[in-house]
């Protein structure tokens, strides 16, 4: 069934953008704070048995100089400099095995595919640690790591993590810094919404049914996970809902779409129930760059599946010409 707005009003939803004060110089301070550190993006050859494309271990310093790993695919022998795609991880997955990240380079694209800092999971094994520690009891999972401050919330690690990912990719010899795009969806979408938002040099995002956008709206609305793990969390700690709405205020995808100029590509599914059509819709609607938006009428979170990714391939194609 529909778990949301009907379209013709999903089309009209456009809610107010929760930017909490100093949201600017809140990013703007961790990223140079980050920078601090060097990046140090290394690219180790691996044969991973694919005969027609070069492939590389990834590692680079992401937030506070914290190792994160990483696969780098170009198609062999390539001359840059070449677009290049840096892809980001849904939640619960780490970057699993090169094989597994084939379309862009089989474009004649390379890509960068960035590692979720402490995830993994049985189809998609991560290999990045996240050294931070909890800074205060959470329930299993990520979303309340840190919950109760914006300067100790996973997702700021993450999203400062997916910046540094750009950085990389845009040193490597066959890359052109000027023309990558950002790509993910889900916690992947959110990673691309933040890094369009925050970094005004990348060239265009492809942002499929973004998780973390609206989330005041997704809080109300779904009990799914990973917004489950909130619901669990608020409905014991009652007396800290204000507090924590306000740290993901902090990386609520509205106030990086109403920064982007970089042209996007979103995907949108009506029958999404963990990231709610409203959610993407208001993302978009607020997305403040060049943008086309694809609606899956009867999908759910898995979106438009191939036919999303033939809409990504015209989309890059038809950016670099």
């Amino acid at each position: 069934m529909f778990i949301d707005l009907p379209l013709d009003e999903l089309r009209r939803y456009r809610p107010s953008v929760p930017e909490p004060p100093g949201f600017d110089a809140f990013w703007q301070r961790t990223l140079t704070e980050t920078r601090t550190h060097d990046l140090d993006a290394r690219f180790t050859a691996t044969d991973a048995g694919l005969a027609l494309l070069d492939t590389y271990d990834v590692e680079f310093a992401g937030f506070g100089g914290h190792p994160i790993r990483g696969w780098f695919l170009a198609p062999r022998g390539a001359a840059g400099p070449l677009p290049c795609v840096v892809q980001y991880l849904g939640y619960g997955g780490g970057r699993a095995h090169p094989h597994d990240w084939l379309l862009w380079p089989c474009a004649g694209l390379p890509t960068l595919v960035m590692d979720a800092r402490g995830q993994s999971g049985p189809n998609r094994p991560g290999d990045t640690p996240d050294p931070v520690g909890a800074a205060h009891p959470g329930v299993p999972g990520k979303m309340t790591q840190g919950l109760l401050d914006p300067e100790t919330y996973y997702y700021r690690r993450l999203f400062t993590d997916a910046v540094r990912a750009v950085e990389a990719a845009g040193v490597h010899p066959v890359v052109d810094p000027a023309r990558i795009v950002v790509s993910g969806r889900s916690q992947g979408g959110a990673c691309a919404l933040a890094v369009a938002g925050l970094v005004p040099e990348v060239a265009g995002a492809l942002i499929d049914v973004p998780f973390l956008t609206d989330v005041r709206r997704a809080l109300e609305i779904t009990k799914e996970e990973p917004y489950g793990e909130l619901v669990r969390y608020f409905a014991g700690e009652r007396l800290h809902i204000d507090r924590a709405l306000a740290t993901l205020d902090h990386v609520d995808g509205l106030n990086f779409a109403v920064r982007a100029q970089a042209p996007a590509l979103f995907d949108t599914s009506l029958h999404d129930p963990i990231t709610p059509p409203s959610t993407g819709f208001a993302a978009y609607h607020h997305y403040a760059g060049p943008k086309e938006q694809r609606v899956w009428r009867f999908n759910g979170h898995e979106g438009g599946g191939g036919h999303q990714r033939a809409e990504q391939l015209r989309f890059v194609r038809e950016l670099f010409g």
